[in-house]
């Protein structure tokens, strides 16, 4: 049968599924009525768009009562299954443009969990760690995206969501926005643009070493080492080997710049030749350009060809256009510089010669102005001898004068020196500490007499003597009570084991060990003393005491039931 333009045919049913209640086989038939056949009038008219009904034949036999189906009864772990399995199937690969919401970034794991949703609906998005980590681009709320990946439900939530393989912004590339979003984060921390923290550091005329981060394969090596060594074969290269294209390349060149940061070049030179954006990708990463940041020495840029840029060049302290044009601006041509230096050379030493010419003619003036130092010496010795006599003439008497008064104040001092009012002194110190040593022991010697008087007067009085007779008292009444008590305890204990005896021979137990038994209706549990007791039919227990039963309820017990009763006789 042809599909209808515009309608879509129903889904097929799973096999062995049917109806969850078991109703799609209870459809009723729907034939025309009998008496519009019968009388000739027309059916009413089709519906456009929708084929005519084909009608029933008359029945020709008796119709048979259709027995009603099993109804099939899912769990819902089944149903979620066969749903998975369905929705699984059906979209192995999805391509799901959307706007994004409800992102918060990684979490612990690295993995990522946001909403893509348009105008009519929203569906959960998953983006593992290992995806994540190659999304080049930073996702943010309210960013339209085309997701490539496949529909998943988790059963124990029954929750579909979708994983997603491959991100990419819509409007504008993956690579371009990233690559703008990590210009923008560089040009905010100063690492490029007009707010650099560190301005853009001088490359050498002439470097002595030039350390070299590309492949040692590639042919940007041989192109700038071919410029190089015919401009000036002189110039040492030490080569870092290091990928510049593919997964884990930008860790390499990374490395790289590190270690030759740590030799003794002058200059370091990145290098690749040209490509596509992916193939220059390694040179966009943020771990190469922070590496280049962090050099200690100037660094030179010189990726793919003119028109080729990246974030290396921005954050490099020269861009080369080409891998030669860096090699032509690290080596001035050899021969030009042996001719430049030849020719400073000679007119350095013309300029030199005409100096000395010039500094020979000044040194003749100024000996013809300088006369003969020797006169001149001889003249201020001659003044200095006669400046130093009339110093001594004024400067004697004022001595004399000065050691009169000295002498003087000397023998006055002598008159009233110190150390006679010291002496006095500490004689009379002296006696004043006898006196108070001598005090000082009477009042001891007092005081001692006092304390022993003290003593003896107290060892009259003192309690020792009373606590100890009292101690042996309280000893004697101690032994005394103990002796009463053990002898309490074993009269006690006689008697009590005489009553013990006597129970034990009063114990029905000790009966019923020779042989007795104690007979009791189980109905009511009373004890049975006769044939008045019991009645025929009754069922009787009968305890025996075996094995040293201790109590009536450990004794051994036999059920009987009465089949006869016997009159008294002699027992």
């Amino acid at each position: 049968m042809k599909k209808r333009k515009g309608v879509e045919p129903p889904p097929p049913e799973e096999p062995g599924q049917g109806d969850l209640f078991g109703t799609s086989l209870l459809q009723p038939l729907r034939p025309a009525p009998p008496a519009a056949k019968a009388s000739g009038e027309k059916a009413p008219p089709a519906l456009p768009g929708v084929p005519p009904r084909a009608e029933l034949p008359p029945p020709s036999v008796p119709p048979v009562s259709v027995p009603r189906p099993e109804r099939t009864v899912l769990t819902v772990g089944e149903l979620t299954r066969q749903i998975k399995q369905t929705v699984e199937s059906r979209f192995p690969r999805v391509l799901v443009r959307g706007e994004v919401s409800s992102f918060r970034g990684a979490n612990a794991r690295g993995h990522w969990y946001f909403t893509l949703k348009d105008a009519d609906a929203s569906i959960d998005a998953k983006v593992w760690a290992s995806m994540a980590g190659r999304i080049r681009f930073a996702l943010r709320d309210g960013m339209e995206v085309l997701a490539e990946g496949s529909v998943d439900l988790y059963e124990p939530q029954g929750r579909y969501s979708l994983i997603v393989s491959r991100l990419e912004p819509v409007g504008e590339g993956a690579l371009a926005l990233a690559f703008e979003q990590l210009k923008q984060r560089l040009a905010a921390e100063g690492l490029i643009g007009d707010r650099r923290v560190r301005a853009p550091r001088p490359v050498p005329f002439l470097p002595r070493r030039i350390g070299v981060v590309t492949s040692r394969t590639g042919a940007a090596l041989q192109d700038f080492l071919r410029v190089l060594h015919s401009r000036n074969p002189r110039l040492g290269v030490l080569l870092a080997d290091a990928r510049v294209q593919g997964e884990g390349a930008a860790e390499d060149v990374a490395r790289a710049i590190e270690r030759l940061g740590r030799t003794d070049v002058d200059v370091i030179v990145v290098t690749r030749g040209g490509g596509s954006v992916e193939d220059l990708w390694t040179f966009n990463e943020e771990r190469v350009a922070r590496a280049i940041f962090a050099s200690p020495v100037p660094v030179v840029s010189a990726i793919g060809h003119e028109i080729d840029f990246t974030i290396a060049d921005f954050v490099a302290d020269l861009r080369a256009a080409t891998p030669s044009a860096a090699a032509e601006r690290l080596s001035p041509v050899l021969a030009d510089l042996e001719l430049t230096l030849a020719t400073q050379s000679g007119r350095l030493r013309r300029a030199m010669e005409r100096r000395v010419l010039e500094l020979r003619e000044y040194q003749g003036q100024l000996a013809a102005r300088l006369t003969d130092p020797r006169r001149a010496v001889n003249q201020q010795r001659l003044h200095l001898s006669e400046q130093v006599e009339a110093m001594m003439r004024v400067l004697r008497p004022q001595a004399r004068e000065h050691r009169e008064r000295l002498r003087a104040l000397q023998e006055r001092l002598q008159r009233a020196r110190p150390q006679t009012r010291l002496g006095e002194q500490r004689s009379h110190l002296l006696k004043l500490a006898m006196r108070l040593s001598e005090a000082a022991r009477a009042g001891v010697s007092r005081r001692r007499g006092a304390l022993a008087d003290g003593r003896l007067g107290l060892e009259r009085v003192s309690p020792t003597a009373r606590v100890a007779a009292e101690r042996a008292r309280l000893a004697a009444a101690r032994s005394r009570l103990l002796e009463l008590q053990r002898g309490a305890l074993a009269s006690s204990q006689t008697h009590f084991g005489r009553l013990g005896g006597r129970l034990d021979a009063l114990s029905p137990l000790k009966v019923m060990s020779r042989g007795y038994a104690v007979t009791f209706r189980q109905k009511d549990g009373v004890v049975v003393r006769s044939t008045a007791d019991v009645a025929v039919g009754d069922v009787l227990g009968i305890k025996l005491s075996a094995h040293g039963a201790k109590t009536l309820g450990g004794c051994e017990e036999i059920e009987a039931t009465v089949t006869g009763l016997k009159g008294p006789v002699d027992c």
